[in-house]
């Protein structure tokens, strides 16, 4: 065979080996399209504080109780029998018909004082559901001996308290049964809140953010109930 036979011959086998290296590169996936496969997150590192609850522990914090009554536990009470526990774990504060004593909170009348200068929110007067006093008193009170009731003290209290603001006869029984049928004089006083569309109007698009008022700032509404407003004290020596 001639130099120049055995030439073409090396040149095709070189051909064809480059060819099958040619399509053996298209079958083959591209890098990018392959699988990423990511490592698993490493386990979090234990602290050695603290552990699990236990389900009866969830369960002892799990009492909220809903206006329409989910949540609410057995039992019942009288007014007469709310009376007694009120004299004994809430008048000390509240005073003995609700009052407040000091400073503590009244529970009892202010029917009407919404729309005035010193509101009362009383359970006759402003809230709308009887969850909410049945839910805080369970959950907080007396101050200082939380969640020391029982349910039916609970039950017997929230009667009491309904009694104070003319809301139940003072021979009602409060049960789990006739809870939600209980009506607050407040409860059709609250709607959504519509500010988006009905204060639409007074928004602006670049608000001022200094100088916006030419005279000085006043008071005019003052905190009576918990007495926070600062009172116009004389000036007193300039301390340098």
């Amino acid at each position: 065979m001639s130099r120049s036979v055995k030439a073409l011959a090396v040149a095709a086998v070189i051909a064809m080996a480059g060819g099958a290296t040619m399509v053996l590169a298209q079958q083959r996936p591209a890098q990018s399209q392959r699988p990423v496969v990511q490592a698993p997150a490493p386990a979090p590192a234990k602290t050695g504080l603290g552990r699990e609850a236990h389900p009866a522990e969830v369960a002892a914090w799990a009492i909220a109780v809903r206006p329409d009554g989910q949540g609410l536990p057995a039992g019942r009470g009288t007014v007469k029998q709310g009376e007694e526990v009120y004299q004994t774990q809430c008048a000390a504060c509240h005073g003995e018909f609700g009052e407040g004593a000091g400073r503590w909170p009244v529970l009892a009348g202010g029917r009407g004082s919404l729309t005035g200068e010193n509101p009362e929110k009383t359970l006759g007067s402003f809230w709308p559901y009887l969850s909410t006093t049945f839910d805080y008193v369970r959950r907080a009170m007396p101050y200082g001996n939380a969640q020391s009731l029982s349910n039916d003290e609970v039950y017997a209290l929230t009667a009491y308290l309904l009694f104070l603001n003319d809301v139940v006869p003072e021979t009602f029984e409060l049960t789990r049964e006739n809870f939600t049928t209980v009506r607050l004089p407040n409860v059709g006083g609250f709607y959504d809140d519509d500010r988006e569309t009905t204060e639409r109007a007074f928004w602006r698009a670049n608000p001022c953010m200094t100088n916006c008022r030419p005279e000085p700032a006043r008071v005019t509404g003052r905190a009576r109930v918990i007495d926070v407003t600062p009172g116009e004290r004389p000036a007193g020596p300039r301390v340098e």
